[in-house]
């Protein structure tokens, strides 16, 4: 898909003709999920856009890391080295733009409404703050009312 998007961005290509790898799969959604892990731990610590800039950089940590164990194989599935920017061919500084926007997407979008999934019962869920006044616990039961009206898996606010 990025890579489509790309070739149109850059050659104005209405085919969007793409290449992926199955690696891409474990690369990028593994990636994500320690993204989430940094959304937990920054979100009151610092303000979007420096998390954004957070995201960014570990992306590209993580893209080169596994490229480079990948590369050891022969099986690294991307080349930057045709780009002007690149380093070891791994990754590319003309990606930062794109990385920093998907990475805002990924976290105003996907990180936020995947952490109110619910799929179990009790109070620790990753997103809710815990409350210790009484207020907290009606807020509780009315959010588990809504759940349970609703389809059982979506956290009600």
């Amino acid at each position: 898909m990025f890579t489509a998007a790309w070739e149109f961005v850059v050659n104005c290509n209405w085919k969007f003709p793409g290449v992926t790898s199955v690696w891409a799969l474990f690369i990028y959604g593994t990636c994500i999920l320690i993204v989430e892990r940094m959304y937990l731990k920054l979100r009151g610590r610092c303000p979007v856009l420096l998390r954004c800039l957070i995201y960014t950089l570990w992306t590209y940590l993580w893209e080169f890391g596994t490229g480079l164990l990948l590369r050891q194989f022969d099986a690294c599935p991307w080349d930057y080295s045709q780009f002007r920017y690149n380093f070891m061919g791994l990754i590319t500084a003309e990606y930062a733009v794109p990385w920093f926007c998907a990475s805002f997407i990924v976290e105003r979008l996907v990180i936020r409404n995947t952490l109110r999934l619910r799929f179990h019962e009790g109070p620790e869920d990753g997103w809710s703050q815990h409350c210790s006044d009484a207020g907290g616990g009606r807020r509780r039961e009315r959010s588990r009312r809504v759940r349970n009206d609703a389809n059982g898996y979506l956290k009600g606010e």
